[in-house]
């Protein structure tokens, strides 16, 4: 199984908007990140998100580059400070390759989790806009396969 764990781009301070979609910084970041993924020809399940603005506009954006069966999924349990116990265990049940769009400490606590069995440390650093990839091996173990993030991408 392959996990693709991405945080939402950039986001507009709260002062600006409240619901804090993402700037457009964060737009052209999440962009990039999708082109770089396309000729990838990515096929997932579902692409997982939070109900928050910034991470249902990430994933929206990045679900033009990748194919998922089951196209975008809102999900209640993937906020910032979520428990990580509900998702990893629909993880360990999933019949497909999946993408999370969320937001952290969630998607480091999930990383490490994976990765070395614990939530803390995190062990991975995570960048607005990135992508993680982690690969489960036969043997059910975690490794963390590559990771992109927008600032190693050429400007567009």
């Amino acid at each position: 199984m392959i996990l693709y764990l991405i945080q939402h781009g950039e986001a507009k301070p709260k002062e600006e908007d409240p619901d804090r979609h993402l700037s457009e910084k964060g737009m052209r970041d999440v962009r990039k990140i999708a082109e770089f993924l396309r000729p990838l020809k990515l096929s997932v399940g579902a692409i997982w998100h939070s109900g928050k603005a910034r991470a249902a506009q990430t994933a929206e954006l990045l679900a033009s580059a990748v194919q998922a069966r089951e196209g975008l999924v809102q999900r209640d349990d993937l906020s910032p400070d979520d428990e990580i116990d509900s998702v990893r265990k629909e993880i360990r049940q999933a019949e497909a390759d999946l993408m999370i769009v969320g937001h952290l400490p969630f998607l480091s606590k999930l990383a490490s989790r994976l990765l070395i069995g614990d939530e803390s440390p995190s062990v991975v650093a995570f960048q607005k806009g990135g992508v993680v990839c982690l690969r489960q091996g036969d043997d059910e173990t975690w490794q963390l396969a590559w990771m992109i993030t927008p600032e190693l991408l050429q400007p567009s």
